[in-house]
């Protein structure tokens, strides 16, 4: 039989009435044909209540334990998932992650997989089960203990099934109806996009949006795993939400597809670094070890850029994660009580944000730049940081124009038209 696979986020199975409708769209696909896999998150809210209860119990917990605990919501989920589509007279068995078994690496609470052996399911598909509810964000460690995935496992998951099992598609059900040009409550003028490429949707989720999990797009990219997000709200067909694939299935891409956004930045400037090689090796290998995840850097200009010039200084400005700005300082000020670099003064800016327009039209277009500078331009925008890949421009702005950059950008570019 042709193989679905299915995933319901936290919001989708909140609680009984909303699980009793996700298990109609499973009901309405086994009607279709399929054998159906469905990866469930926890019910909403669930995932946060236990985290907190083993930081009351253990602040300085065990992540064995931590995986334990954090990990039982799915399992709950899953159960009433089956319990519900059995009701429905739909052959259903639920499974945790060490019954398939899921196998992962042993890096507790941020595990990767390794592999998912099919046979167990397999199995049971032939035996007449139309539906297997797998427990998402869960695996089994090389020591035989559980083990999660990190936030938004579930996305992953489902993914990872979708390629082990080659499923002809996985539906990512969520609490919104598509992927929008930008976010919707910024601008009424996003559009809903009716197909969007791997490499594109890579962009915004590590840029800020939210609808998917930047490492299901990787996995779903790497598999040439066909995704489609669409609401568990609505009725839907297969027509519905908004599919992401591989490029070649887009006949022609506008050259920006979306802008995306993220308010949770700041900026770190360390003035008058000393310019030589190996400057920024000793800036960011310590920043790197430490878990500090940088993202745009601009080295400005050495005030005496002369080779033979031992004086020559430099200011090097990077950004990071807001919630990594003190950990960078500390990093920052050890290495330089070390002397492994030298700096007068580290100033942080945590009232920035950063805008990024995305298209893979933009590979063979000219005039993208300044246009989105032009734009920035004309709202009075000063642009503070500028980074750029083959699909992508990213700015850093003052965090208060944020909104208003989105729209001028979205107007711009005319994302509003089809």
């Amino acid at each position: 039989m042709p193989l679905l696979v299915m995933k319901f986020g936290g919001t989708s199975v909140a609680d009984l009435e909303r699980i009793g409708n996700a298990a109609q769209k499973v009901q309405r696909e086994v009607e279709r044909g399929y054998d159906v896999i469905v990866i469930v998150s926890a019910m909403s809210g669930r995932t946060n209540e236990l985290v907190g209860w083993v930081e009351q119990t253990s602040p300085l917990f065990d992540a064995r334990e931590y995986d334990a605990v954090v990990s039982s919501g799915e399992n709950v989920t899953a159960g009433l998932m089956a319990l519900t589509l059995q009701e429905m007279g739909v052959p259903a068995r639920s499974w945790q992650g060490w019954q398939v078994p899921i196998n992962t690496t042993d890096a507790h609470s941020a595990a990767r997989f390794v592999d998912i052996p099919r046979d167990n399911i397999d199995r049971k598909f032939q035996e007449g089960f139309k539906v297997a509810v797998v427990a998402g964000f869960q695996g089994l460690g090389p020591d035989g203990r559980i083990t999660t995935l990190g936030r938004g496992g579930s996305d992953t998951t489902a993914v990872a099934f979708a390629a082990a099992f080659e499923a002809e598609r996985c539906d990512i059900y969520t609490d919104v109806d598509g992927i929008y040009t930008t976010d919707p409550r910024i601008t009424s003028k996003a559009r809903k996009l009716e197909k969007i490429a791997f490499e594109e949707m890579l962009e915004l989720a590590s840029l800020g949006a939210k609808v998917l999990q930047t490492r299901s797009v990787e996995l779903a990219m790497r598999y040439k795993v066909r995704l489609r997000v669409l609401s568990s709200f609505e009725d839907t067909d297969e027509n519905s939400g908004t599919l992401v694939c591989d490029e070649d299935e887009i006949m022609e891409s506008k050259v920006v597809n979306g802008v995306a956004y993220s308010r949770e930045e700041a900026k770190i400037t360390l003035v008058t670094v000393e310019d030589r090689p190996g400057i920024s090796a000793a800036i960011f290998a310590p920043l790197a070890e430490a878990g500090v995840n940088v993202d745009m850097i601009v080295q400005n200009i050495s005030e005496k850029d002369y080779e033979d010039h031992p004086g020559s200084v430099t200011d090097m400005t990077f950004s990071v994660p807001i919630n990594q700005v003190e950990r960078a300082r500390k990093v920052m000020e050890e290495a330089r009580a070390a002397g492994t670099i030298s700096y007068e003064e580290l100033i942080a800016d945590t009232e920035v944000a950063k805008v990024s327009v995305v298209g893979i039209g933009m590979r063979s277009a000219t005039g993208v730049a300044a246009r989105m500078f032009k734009a920035l331009a004309d709202e009075n925008i000063n642009i503070k940081v500028i980074a750029t890949s083959e699909i992508k421009i990213s700015v850093l702005i003052d965090r208060k124009y944020m909104e208003l950059a989105v729209q001028a950008l979205h107007d711009a570019f005319g994302l509003e038209m089809a």
